[in-house]
């Protein structure tokens, strides 16, 4: 990934007045459908991709590491950064804040890649306002029992924290509509495949409107 300026000496800038080189791909998921996975899958398969390292308010993992999975900053430093206009968007989700730098969003774009942010539904919304030449993309799971699992595998989170991410993915998952694409992450692999498709030009047949998502929309959604 290229190196970028610190987020702090960055001039605020619209990001729509920007003329970028790369093209913006937003993913959106419920918590448990696998987006982080696929995003890393897909990076390893086109190392060109560049995934944007946002912000966040909420505390480390023991695996991961600052500046790879987020940028860990305290709830103080958060609203530093918010007041200087250092975010393309940002949200609070789970008691905790995340944001995007907007500095290293535009100099990748201006570099040329390809960019992908992993954010939630409310932080696609506010880039699809500001940089409405993106593509969005939202991944959904192949119904609520794998959902539910996917969750307890994770081993991370008490049952009442699970409980609670599971309420708030049927809210995620109804602003699909919202998204330029769908994909179902069944298949690991075809899911993959499925978002290169997209980033390729060639991902017409995921639209968000295709009348196909309905039954598993009625099974996630309780419609």
């Amino acid at each position: 990934m290229r190196a970028v300026q610190p987020i702090e000496k960055i001039a605020k800038k619209d990001a729509a007045t920007q003329a970028p080189g790369g093209r913006l791909f937003v993913i959106s998921a419920p918590s448990g459908a696998g987006k982080t996975s696929l995003v890393k899958a897909l990076r390893a398969r086109n190392p060109e991709l560049a995934v944007s390292v946002s912000h966040t308010t909420r505390p480390r993992r023991p695996t991961e590491q600052d500046g790879r999975e987020y940028h860990f900053v305290s709830a103080e430093r958060f609203e530093e950064l918010v007041a200087l206009g250092a975010f393309l968007e940002h949200a609070r989700v789970f008691d905790n804040y995340y944001g995007t730098g907007k500095a290293q969003v535009q100099q990748l774009l201006a570099g040329g890649a390809h960019v992908i942010l992993e954010i939630d539904w409310q932080g696609a919304r506010q880039v699809r306002a500001s940089w409405p030449d993106c593509s969005s993309i939202f991944i959904l799971p192949p119904s609520r029992r794998v959902l539910a699992q996917r969750l307890r595998d994770r081993q991370t989170d008490s049952e009442a924290v699970i409980e609670r991410r599971l309420r708030d993915a049927v809210s995620d998952m109804s602003h699909f509509r919202e998204f330029d694409f769908v994909v179902v992450n069944d298949d690991f692999d075809t899911a993959c495949a499925d978002l290169e498709r997209i980033i390729a030009g060639q991902g017409a047949d995921l639209a968000a409107s295709r009348p196909q998502l309905a039954p598993l929309l009625r099974d996630l959604l309780e419609l």
